[in-house]
């Protein structure tokens, strides 16, 4: 019983390494530049593919964003069964998130439609919603997304910082990530900073442990005796 446990945790481990890689390079196929720029509704139509790529990459984040705290959960919550359901209940959360960020770029996607079939007519009521719906996906991702995801996160490194079935200099990494994580995203709400070099800086710390964690995770799996432990 020992033993498959222990083989579960592993499997576990490697699969979570695997969601945790699967997420990082989604995440960045799903930026759509042409999104960002001055003259979107003019150029989203024309680069279809370009938008259609980053919201198919965006809907496979779910599967990671969703997957990992899932994946622990049997493991986590044998040691701390409160944080290892909050982490679940905010990475579902995250993933319900991201599905509305998909939906806000198809629609950018439909106005640019609508924005080229009608040229320069009604112009400032297509660069209105466009507006309004390029501030909603912002808020969307960069806010509501990030911050319940990281929060399943945070849940997750302290439950790795208690029970040692990772090293701790990697959970603590991780919980600091977190903090910086979630700090970009209070102060780009409250309009201090934007999606600038700021913003991008405070959140290199926490996608690095997350690919450092994932590799881990993927050679060296759990701590095996914190493992057997939190088991017992």
């Amino acid at each position: 019983m020992l033993r498959k446990s222990t083989f579960s945790g592993r499997r576990s481990a490697v699969i979570t390494g695997v969601l945790f890689i699967a997420g990082l390079v989604t995440g960045l196929f799903s930026v759509v530049p042409v999104i960002d720029g001055a003259d979107y509704l003019v150029k989203a139509s024309t680069n279809e593919s370009q938008v259609l790529i980053g919201a198919f990459s965006q809907l496979l984040m779910v599967v990671a964003y969703v997957g990992i705290p899932i994946l622990m959960y049997p493991i986590l919550s044998k040691h701390n069964k409160g944080s290892a359901l909050g982490s679940v209940a905010f990475g579902i959360i995250a993933g319900v998130f991201i599905i509305m960020g998909v939906i806000i770029l198809l629609l950018l996607l439909t106005l640019s439609h609508e924005f080229a079939k009608v040229g320069t007519l009604n112009g400032s009521y297509f660069q209105t919603l466009g507006g309004l719906l390029r501030e909603g996906r912002d808020l969307v991702n960069h806010v509501a997304t990030t911050l319940t995801f990281v929060s399943a996160m945070f849940l997750l490194n302290y439950i790795f910082y208690q029970t040692k079935l990772v090293p701790r200099w990697l959970s603590v990494s991780g919980l600091i990530g977190s903090i910086l994580s979630i700090l970009a995203s209070l102060l780009f709400m409250i309009r201090y900073i934007g999606l600038d070099a700021t913003y991008m800086m405070l959140n290199v710390p926490i996608a690095f442990q997350q690919l450092v964690l994932a590799i881990w995770l993927i050679i060296q799996g759990f701590d095996r005796a914190e493992q057997d432990s939190v088991t017992h």
